[in-house]
């Protein structure tokens, strides 16, 4: 079979991106069939007249989204790939489900840490705080913006917010579809409420994220935890759970880290077209991906796909801002609307910073902000995945590498997880048990029948205390 991808000399596009186009479209186009192989690495460089490194972030980038795979020995093969049908088989399946309880909320710990691995702190070293004040107090000036403003959010910044998603994240967006919200609780409130039909079942990913199912839960549904396989959530068996809807995050699941294939991908949105269902994804850290491309979102894949996107400058400026938004597909925007005229809803994320904001965005502060804070994070990421490889060897295991803001590190031992991580606070150490992230698993009884494995997060600590940190742990917990 003739592989011949034609490369420009255009220098805005590198190589590998060009490689990495060429191959996507040759596979889902078809062309090239599950099963055949590609040419090796230094053989496709030879042929294209490049160095290999090109052809190898190329494949690293396909290979992390499901199109390819590495086997031992024989080179690269292209995957199976369930292509878009615009139904799906239908499935007489019986599910068994019961009722759970909601999960425990993990307390924020007012102790300090010398080594704090915790999960959800930024780094704020590098924050621009000279340009934000200057923009924020060019919005003090303008009397307007201490009126009450759209509830739906400012349209400058859904403006800049799709445009960025657009270029970014591959979404296929309008600023008409953004919604603006001071936090998630809020816009998850929302979704339940605007969620048509009466299937009022949500499925999860078992481990996952517990905020968003947990405010369904209160709002009357049915959660349904489905088990994770090595390329995400079971679809098989969210078909045959019978639930409306399905929350995930494809791009870097959470806790576990792994990216969700393009078959699976296009085995989801089949589901949510055969049965009616909405998917909302959940792209928390999908700007941040340290090695290769950043995993285009699920959403993009499909004109008017069934797909609520949710995301946030929480992680990516900062969490005290208060802005968090979702992008609603256009057949749900008169349900919002009618529900806003009737609860009379008013912006929940201040005017003030939603327009410093979209000046942050217009003018390329953010873009530069999040390339440094790439940088910064990524050798973070590096520093603490030496150190466990260092100190802990073969005694322990990794997984969520390569994006995000913390790596899983699992104990090759049989320990109670709770016990471990007491003990490594008496140390300083601040690790946080995965056990949390299991739906229905609370209190002793979680962390007694838990495996120990910890979320181990680097964004806030100091990068010169990582090493140290680590070695501290492997003395406490190894001896």
């Amino acid at each position: 079979m003739l592989i011949n991808p034609m490369l420009s000399e255009d220098r805005k596009l590198p190589y590998y991106i060009q490689l990495y186009d060429y191959f996507k479209k040759e596979i889902l186009g078809g062309a090239l069939p599950a099963g055949t192989r590609l040419p090796s690495i230094r053989a496709l460089a030879g042929q294209l007249n490049i160095s290999a490194t090109p052809v190898e972030l190329a494949y690293q980038q396909l290979v992390s989204e499901g199109f390819i795979a590495s086997r031992p020995r024989s080179g690269y093969a292209v995957q199976p790939m369930h292509m878009l049908s615009g139904r799906a088989a239908a499935e007489d399946v019986e599910a068994s489900r019961k009722s759970l309880p909601a999960p425990p909320i993990t307390p924020r710990d007012p102790q300090h840490y010398l080594y704090d691995f915790h999960i959800s702190k930024n780094d704020f070293s590098l924050f621009p705080r000279k340009i934000w004040r200057s923009l924020f107090q060019e919005q003090l000036a303008n009397p307007d913006l201490l009126q009450y403003g759209d509830p739906q959010g400012e349209p400058a910044l859904r403006g800049s917010i799709a445009a960025h998603l657009r270029q970014f994240r591959g979404l296929r967006c309008t600023p008409e579809q953004v919604v603006i919200g001071g936090d998630q609780h809020l816009l998850c409130t929302l979704l339940c409420h605007i969620l048509p039909g009466s299937n009022r079942r949500l499925g999860i990913e078992d481990p996952g994220y517990h905020l968003l199912p947990a405010a369904f839960s209160r709002n009357s549904y049915e959660i349904i935890p489905v088990p994770l396989q090595e390329d995400g959530l079971d679809i098989e068996l969210l078909r045959a759970s019978g639930a409306g809807a399905a929350y995930i995050s494809p791009s870097h699941q959470f806790p576990c880290g792994m990216i969700m294939s393009i078959a699976k991908r296009h085995a989801l949105l089949d589901w949510a077209g055969a049965t009616g269902g909405y998917i909302i994804e959940d792209d928390y850290d999908g700007e941040f991906r340290y090695h290769g491309r950043p995993v285009p979102s699920l959403q993009g894949l499909m004109e008017n796909s069934r797909v609520i996107y949710m995301g946030s400058f929480a992680q990516s400026v900062a969490p005290a801002f208060c802005v968090h938004y979702m992008v609603l597909p256009e057949e749900l925007l008169p349900a919002y609307r009618n529900l806003a005229r009737e609860l009379y809803l008013e912006h929940s994320a201040s005017r003030l910073n939603q327009i410093a904001l979209h000046y942050f965005m217009e003018r390329g502060h953010f873009a530069r902000h999040l390339r440094r804070m790439r940088l910064l994070y990524q050798k973070k990421h590096d520093a603490l995945l030496q150190a466990i490889q260092l100190y802990f060897g073969e005694q322990a295991a990794l997984r969520g590498q390569g994006a995000g803001f913390h790596l899983l590190l699992r104990l090759n031992r049989e320990n109670d997880a709770r016990l471990l991580a007491d003990t490594a606070a008496a140390a300083g150490i601040r690790v946080t048990p995965m056990s949390y992230t299991w739906w229905g698993q609370s209190g002793a009884e979680a962390h007694r029948n838990d495996a120990p494995e910890f979320i181990l997060g680097f964004g806030a600590i100091p990068e010169e205390r990582i090493g140290e940190g680590i070695r501290r742990l492997a003395e406490v917990w190894l001896g």
